[in-house]
């Protein structure tokens, strides 16, 4: 997989996604962001190995996978390798983490349905070892 500089991007790359809350290079852009439609919609681009850290959303969440291949995993379930055409719906106060797999960018549109509800909650970081159990 080319690098994300390199695919077709759907919407900008944005700014550097803050260290407190990724593993490695990846990029926000948001696209909407609207009291009125309860929701948070931004770009994430993933470069390979990147990652978010283990998070809830109170209002869940809808993943739209624009480019590359990437891994999704709830806790206490396997990763799901997810790619370029994949839908991932996320109910409220689920435990999860996403990026791009090793080899690969990725890049999703991220909904935070519900947001009057909040919209994140940063938990710990994915370890290696958590990170690299995919089979």
């Amino acid at each position: 997989m080319r690098p994300p500089e390199t695919y077709d991007l759907v919407f900008p790359r944005g700014a550097s996604a803050p260290t407190d809350y990724f593993t490695g290079q990846a990029w926000v852009h948001t696209l909407a962001s609207d009291p009125a439609f309860h929701c948070l919609i931004g770009n994430v681009t993933f470069e390979p190995g990147a990652r978010n850290y283990w998070h809830t959303h109170p209002g869940g969440q809808i993943l739209l996978v624009t480019g590359g291949t990437g891994y999704y995993q709830e806790k206490g379930k396997a990763i799901r390798l997810i790619k370029k055409g994949d839908t991932i719906l996320i109910p409220a106060d689920v435990e999860h983490w996403h990026g791009a797999t090793p080899d690969s960018a990725m890049t999703h549109i991220a909904i935070s349905t519900n947001t009057q509800l909040g919209v994140v909650a940063w938990l710990r970081p994915v370890t290696d070892e958590e990170y690299g159990s995919y089979r």
